[in-house]
């Protein structure tokens, strides 16, 4: 057997943010939302926590877009799944742009624990 049948099981943790259309996740937050977890999906990768992170004035243009939404998603998946996660970006109408970038178990822990936190209260701010 060769090096390229062995197939990659080796789960990496990765922190994504994902550029969104602001005005696309503000008129149906659900459906950008399921957009970004199905491409995700595809790419095999087990979602640990997820939220939008900043909405607001690009430095620049992208896709005729003046506004953006980044929304970060920390993930588990194999490393084999990069090339069909930027793919689907790439085709994605709603993904303006993406950036994954590969964590320790200690940084991932504390970017999930940072948006855990941030989630906890933005809900009871909600609820006061």
């Amino acid at each position: 057997m060769s090096v390229t049948e062995v197939p990659d099981v080796e789960e990496h943790l990765y922190e994504g943010m994902f550029l969104v259309d602001s005005n696309a996740y503000a008129n149906d937050p659900d459906r950008v939302t399921s957009v970004i977890m199905g491409v995700l999906d595809r790419a095999g990768a087990t979602v640990i926590a997820k939220r939008p992170w900043q909405d607001g004035k690009l430095a620049y243009e992208i896709q005729g877009r003046r506004k953006g939404l980044h929304y970060i998603v920390c993930f588990r998946m194999p490393s084999s799944g990069m090339d069909v996660l930027t793919r689907q970006c790439q085709l994605s109408g709603a993904i303006l742009r993406q950036l994954v970038i590969r964590h320790t178990e200690e940084l991932f822990s504390a970017v999930v624990d940072a948006i855990s936190d941030n989630n906890a209260e933005s809900d009871e701010a909600s609820k006061a």
